[in-house]
C-alpha cells in the first residue's frame, strides 16, 4: 500500500505577533554597502576573523565586510557578474564563480590578490566545498558541476547534468551531492565518486532554486518560485514528506539543526522561519518583513547569525542585516 504523508500549509505568522525579544530571529546590526548597485548573490564567511565576503553581482565586485566592526576592508573588483563564493579556511583561499565570463577566480585570504582561476564554458554560480576531498564544486554553463583541485587550483573534471545547476548540497558522511536543476524540474542525485547522476528525482513546483539538507534525518528542504513553496523530501528516497506556503521569489534558504528551523529568504520581503516538530512535522513560526529583492541570505551556526543582502533599491541603501537566531 503506497504510504500517505501529511501535507502541512503554512499560515503567515507575522513577526510582530512575537515582539522583537521573543520572535526566532531578531535584527541586531546592520552593515552599510554604501555605492554598491545591483543584485546581490551569494555570500560566505571566514569564521576565526569574523570577515563576510559577498558577491556583489550587479557592482562586479565582492565586498569584504568586518563583522566585528561592522565597516567594509576590502573590495575586490574587475569581477564579471560574481555570483558564488566560498571561502577556504585551511589554505586561505577565496572562490568565486562568475556568471558574466564563465569564471572561478582565486584570491589570496589576506592579501586580496589573485592566486589562480579557473575557466569554464558560461555562467559560473554556485560553489561548495568538499574538506575531506580538499574539492570545489561549480555549477555552470547548461548544465554542469566542475570539479577543482582546491589546493593546486586546478580542473579535475566534471559531471554533466540536464540543465543549468542552482543550489546543490553535499553528504558530509555519504558520497551523494543534490542539485536543483530547475529547468528540468527535479533533482539530480550524483555520486560523487562515480561522477556520474544516479537518480533523478521530479518536484511538484517550478523554479526550484533553493536547497537545504538535514542530514541526520535524511531530509531535504527544497525552494520553489511557481508556487512559491517549501518541500521536504525523503533524502533517500525523493519521496515527498511535506509542503509548505512560503513568501514569494525565494533564493536562499537553511536549515538549522540546533534549534530545528528552517530559514528562508525571500524577495517579496520577507525572512520565513518555519520548526521542525520530527523529521515528518513542520510548521511555520515566524514571517520577518524585511525588504523588497532581500533573497540571498547566509546562515552561520558557529556565530548564531543569519546574514540578509538587501539590494540598493529607490530609497533604500544596500546592506547587510545581521540577525541574531534565539
Amino acid at each position: 500500500m503506497k504510504r500517505l504523508y501529511p501535507v502541512f500549509i503554512a499560515v503567515p505568522l507575522f513577526v510582530a505577533g512575537y515582539g522583537q525579544e521573543t520572535a526566532p530571529l531578531k535584527l541586531v546590526q546592520t552593515i552599510p554597502l554604501a555605492g554598491v548597485k545591483g543584485r546581490i548573490d551569494h555570500m560566505a564567511v571566514d569564521v576565526q576573523a569574523k570577515r563576510l565576503f559577498v558577491a556583489a553581482l550587479g557592482n562586479d565586485t565582492v565586498e569584504v565586510l568586518d563583522l566585528q566592526t561592522g565597516k567594509r576592508l576590502h573590495t575586490i573588483a574587475g569581477l564579471q557578474e560574481p555570483q558564488g563564493i566560498r571561502y577556504v579556511p585551511e589554505i586561505d583561499r577565496i572562490f568565486v564563480a562568475s556568471g558574466g565570463d564563465g569564471t572561478c577566480k582565486i584570491f589570496d585570504g589576506r592579501s586580496y590578490q589573485p592566486a589562480g582561476r579557473v575557466n569554464f564554458s558560461s555562467d559560473a554560480d554556485n560553489v561548495r566545498y568538499d574538506p575531506v576531498l580538499t574539492r570545489i564544486y561549480v555549477g555552470y554553463g547548461g548544465g554542469a558541476l566542475g570539479i577543482v583541485d582546491a589546493a593546486k587550483g586546478t580542473l579535475l573534471g566534471e559531471i554533466k547534468l540536464e540543465g543549468h545547476p542552482e543550489s546543490f548540497q553535499l553528504e558530509t558522511s555519504g558520497r551523494k551531492i543534490f542539485v536543483n536543476v530547475p529547468t528540468r524540474q527535479h533533482i539530480a542525485v550524483v555520486d560523487r565518486e562515480k561522477h556520474a547522476v544516479v537518480a533523478k528525482w521530479p518536484v511538484s513546483a517550478q523554479a526550484n532554486f533553493p536547497m537545504a539538507l538535514d542530514e541526520r534525518n535524511q531530509r531535504l528542504f527544497i525552494g520553489c518560485r511557481h508556487p512559491a513553496k517549501l518541500l521536504v523530501l525523503d533524502a533517500q528516497s525523493g519521496k515527498m514528506i511535506s509542503e509548505l506556503t512560503i513568501p514569494g521569489d525565494t533564493d536562499d534558504l537553511f536549515y538549522d539543526a540546533s534549534r530545528r528551523r528552517i530559514y528562508v529568504s525571500c524577495g517579496e520581503g520577507f525572512l520565513a522561519v518555519l520548526e521542525q516538530k520530527d523529521a515528518n512535522h513542520y510548521q511555520p513560526s515566524g514571517k520577518i518583513p524585511t525588504a523588497p529583492g532581500a533573497r540571498t541570505s547566509l546562515f552561520v551556526p558557529e556565530m548564531s547569525h543569519l546574514y540578509l543582502a538587501v539590494p540598493r533599491r529607490a530609497n533604500q541603501e544596500a546592506e547587510i542585516r545581521v540577525y541574531n537566531a534565539k
